[in-house]
């Protein structure tokens, strides 16, 4: 039945590909893998262009900032998006790293988010014991911070029994596909061949796989994965959450599906960059270096810092 239904689904992906280019998403990378670099490092810690600031693996946290800062990026992106946070975290004196999941295959952020969240298993992992610090900070744009949640709740970043034994102690999140989207359209469109039952769930998965990447279907509204992600509870216990979101956001659709629900024993703020700014215009990929979200960000990690944000 599946084989039957790869023409519509064939013609659907090229589509897809069209609407997602669209919307700013390049399409899958078609180029060699990059040459990786020590052997005895994850892949994404011998990426050859870090952005300013990041994976200096001789640093070493401070009082002021004992906890390294880990930058995770969206779908499709990679870690050179962090060009204006990265180095200003930096110059405050924090220890930054990044990374490029799904670069040792080719993804790019397109691929299965749970193995993504392994990929992040392993970084957080080598950047602590790189730097000898017992907890990280993870700030997260998109995709970025739906996946370090995965981490956290199945793939050993959270001890739900035990939180002081927590990988992460704060996770910041700058529009996070948290409930899912409809990336401005798009899954009114996969929906419809679904209605049609030109596609089941198995067939999409294959489209999505061979068109726009399996990351994106499963950030759909009402996927599977995020029914998983999301059931019971949202967060876990002693963890700081920061959600960051902009109304005018156009691929978070609708973005104020980005906020978490709070469970007992976690600290959840989830706040618009319009709180501050009601005539702010900040785009989702805006939300990477708009002086407003990443003063929010950076108040996030030190509720100390002084100041406010200007609009």
């Amino acid at each position: 039945m599946v084989l039957r239904r790869r023409p519509a689904a064939r013609f659907l992906a090229a589509a897809a590909v069209v609407f997602l280019g669209a919307l700013g998403f390049p399409p899958p990378a078609a180029t060699a893998n990059p040459g990786l670099g020590r052997a005895d490092l994850p892949s994404a810690l011998a990426s050859p262009i870090p952005p300013p600031g990041a994976n200096d693996w001789n640093c070493r946290p401070t009082a002021r900032h004992p906890r390294p800062v880990i930058l995770v990026h969206g779908t499709g992106m990679d870690m050179r998006s962090w060009g204006t946070l990265s180095p200003t975290l930096q110059r405050e004196g924090y220890c930054v790293f990044a990374l490029d999941y799904g670069r040792a295959t080719g993804a790019w952020g397109r691929g299965d988010i749970r193995a993504s969240a392994r990929e992040l298993a392993g970084f957080v992992d080598a950047v602590r014991g790189r730097t000898g610090a017992a907890q990280v900070d993870v700030v997260g744009h998109s995709q970025g911070g739906t996946m370090t949640r995965q981490y956290l709740r199945f793939e050993g970043g959270a001890d739900q029994g035990d939180p002081s034994r927590n990988k992460i102690r704060s996770l910041v999140m700058l529009g996070p596909t948290t409930h899912g989207t409809t990336f401005g359209g798009l899954q009114t469109f996969v929906d419809a061949f679904t209605s049609l039952r030109l596609t089941d769930e198995p067939t999409n998965e294959w489209l999505a796989g061979v068109g726009f990447g399996v990351a994106t279907y499963q950030q759909m509204i009402g996927s599977k994965f995020l029914s998983d992600l999301n059931a019971g509870r949202e967060t876990m216990p002693g963890i700081d959450y920061r959600v960051i979101a902009s109304r005018s956001d156009t691929v978070v659709t609708p973005p104020e599906g980005s906020f978490l629900v709070p469970a007992p024993g976690s600290s959840v703020l989830n706040q618009w960059i319009q709180d501050s700014c009601p005539a702010a215009s900040v785009s989702h990929v805006g939300l990477l270096d708009d002086p407003r979200s990443v003063f929010l960000v950076r108040r996030a990690l030190d509720p100390s810092l002084p100041g406010a944000v200007h609009c």
